[in-house]
């Protein structure tokens, strides 16, 4: 097993990119009914996870959850009007964008915090 060094605000966007691939593949799968695009969301979310745990160690939990859920929902519902054809309306796509001016502004007033055993990077195990 090896080990890869991060700063905790990227471990953070690859966790949402995971994120966000494993919901769109959640909705491809039909209720689980299309097997690969089930197991290919479950592969996804637990990469998701294994990155996402990491940064934790150094972003507070309120800040980083509410900036991987934040952009994960305006980034599905942006890819679900392209790839599923499912159109917001003015006030949703309004009401997004609060979400995302959030993540955006918890973003820029966060520091990541450094005690002793925590460096201003993470590290992640990769199998």
């Amino acid at each position: 097993m090896w080990y890869v060094t991060l700063n905790p605000w990227v471990s953070l966007v690859i966790a949402i990119i995971f994120e966000i691939a494993a919901t769109l593949m959640l909705k491809q799968s039909d209720g689980f009914q299309q097997t690969d695009w089930a197991i290919g969301s479950i592969i996804c979310y637990i990469i998701c996870f294994w990155f996402f745990a990491p940064a934790l160690k150094a972003l507070p939990v309120g800040v980083a959850y509410a900036i991987w859920s934040g952009v994960g929902i305006a980034a599905v519902a942006v890819f679900s009007w392209f790839v599923f054809d499912q159109h917001l309306s003015a006030m949703q796509i309004f009401f997004i964008s609060l979400i995302l001016a959030g993540a955006i502004g918890l973003n820029l007033t966060t520091s990541i915090k450094k005690p002793a055993s925590i460096s201003s990077s993470v590290e992640t195990k990769i199998p």
